[in-house]
């Protein structure tokens, strides 16, 4: 089987950091705005090279996602930037009618999501956002898994005309995806091939799906591991390619099983070929504090979470 392997860790928040500085040197029109965040959101280099294209708004979130409305209608490019709890939940309104309703091109970037956010804890943890912005009409939501991906991710979103939710996380992850990858929305990866389970991931748990193929492997059952790290629009096709020719799929995500990377492929599934499915999320609980890894653990969202998952659903076939 194909294997993975990596050198160094790094958070995604860095990647985001990374692809906006270098926005700032090739889109004139790239413009960024953050609410009192910008030591976390790693936007320091953008705004050092680019002081006139950058505004701080403060701890005024909803304001915010109004100026970049606003923006846009000049033709600017606005990247907003906050905490994943406070770019979803604190400003469902303003996204709904000022951003998603009126096709505003405001890329809404967001960190510390989920429960890696860690010590913070649940107040600031946020479980239900992709499930919240995947409702929107119109919104792209992308999830992406290291911090290659997220710089490329970040690149390729100043492309594409439209609102879109970009998800990304505070803990270091290994990096095992190519530095000049071409990020292509909606366009899942196959990281491995296999013919006994399917396991479709995002974000963080991208790795610890393809962890969790290695010691399946072990155990003598072959798993194809699928990244997705664009949530909608989704790869139907990649998965039902995939489930067809396995029979069974595992979904992987640090978000609620309801409303998010498996509810959304159930729906395919139910609609185009029923198949046994297991997930591997948190069920319909909010977080609480401690460190990523602690926390990854307690709520079962790591490889081993996975391994059991794919032996369960295998026996559903």
């Amino acid at each position: 089987m194909k294997t993975y392997t990596y050198t160094e860790k790094k958070d995604t928040r860095s990647g985001f950091g990374a692809g906006l500085a270098e926005l700032g040197r090739t889109n004139p029109n790239v413009v960024a705005l953050c609410a009192d965040l910008t030591p976390s959101l790693k936007m320091g280099e953008f705004i050092k090279e680019n002081p006139d294209r950058f505004f701080q708004i403060g701890i005024a979130e909803a304001n915010m996602m109004g100026i970049a409305a606003g923006m846009t209608i000049g033709g600017k490019i606005p990247f907003t930037g906050t905490f994943a709890n406070f770019s979803t939940g604190r400003v469902y309104d303003q996204i709904r009618q000022s951003i998603a309703y009126s096709d505003k091109n405001v890329k809404i970037c967001a960190s510390h999501a989920g429960l890696t956010l860690g010590e913070d804890g649940a107040t600031h943890q946020i479980l239900e956002d992709i499930g919240l912005m995947k409702m929107l009409p119109g919104m792209t939501v992308i999830n992406p898994c290291d911090f290659n991906q997220t710089k490329a991710a970040t690149i390729a979103i100043a492309e594409h005309h439209g609102p879109v939710y970009l998800r990304f996380g505070r803990p270091s992850v290994p990096i095992f995806t190519p530095a000049d990858q071409k990020f292509e929305i909606g366009k899942a990866i196959h990281l491995t091939e296999g013919t006994d389970v399917t396991i479709v991931a995002t974000g963080h748990l991208v790795w610890e799906a393809l962890e969790a193929s290695k010691a399946l492997y072990e155990q003598g059952i072959s798993a194809e591991v699928i990244n997705i790290h664009t949530i909608k629009p989704l790869d139907t096709k990649a998965i039902l390619d995939s489930v067809s020719k396995t029979g069974c799929i595992v979904t992987a995500e640090e978000h609620n099983y309801l409303g998010g990377l498996g509810e959304s492929v159930a729906r395919e599934l139910a609609i185009h070929k029923p198949t046994p499915q297991e997930f591997v999320a948190t069920q319909d609980t909010f977080g609480e504090s401690g460190t990523p890894a602690q926390l990854m653990d307690k709520y079962g969202l790591n490889a081993e979470a996975i391994v059991n998952a794919a032996q369960k659903v295998i026996k559903r076939k």
